[in-house]
């Protein structure tokens, strides 16, 4: 059913707790796990500065998906790692997309789901986008 699965990580505590969920998904169904962390560029017209999950080097996002792949095999678990630069939202759907993934699982922080917060949401952007059934671990 999900034969290859897309976990996105940052550094979130979010992040972290759906973890687990994802190592009851891939041994369930042998899936192949995808971990994929993006880079995101700084945008030069914006003032405020970014969150502090937001992955802004490329040795930040190696060292966190190196840990990540540590902590699967650690459970059995065999993970293949993806880095790539842009708009998070964007990048998870198209990486999905290009493996062919069966499911995206990913944390939220809960307010992003709500009234208030659903535009700044990277989840809801994934939702919307997603080439494929999207699980959101609250």
């Amino acid at each position: 059913m999900f034969n290859t699965v897309v976990f996105p990580i940052d550094s979130s505590r979010e992040s972290r707790e759906a973890a687990e969920v994802v190592g009851n998904i891939v041994k369930k169904y042998s899936s192949n796990l995808y971990l994929l962390s993006v880079v995101e560029k700084p945008d030069p017209g914006q003032a405020t500065a970014a969150a502090p999950e937001a992955m802004t080097s490329p040795e930040a996002v190696k060292e966190l998906l190196n840990g990540a792949k540590a902590l699967f095999a650690q459970e059995g678990i065999e993970a293949k790692t993806v880095e790539r630069e842009g708009k998070p939202a964007f990048v998870i759907c198209d990486v999905a997309d290009e493996i062919g993934a069966n499911l995206i699982v990913m944390g939220s922080r809960g307010p992003g789901l709500t009234e208030e917060g659903i535009p700044n949401s990277v989840a809801d952007r994934v939702i919307n986008l997603s080439p494929c059934p999207v699980l959101i671990v609250p």
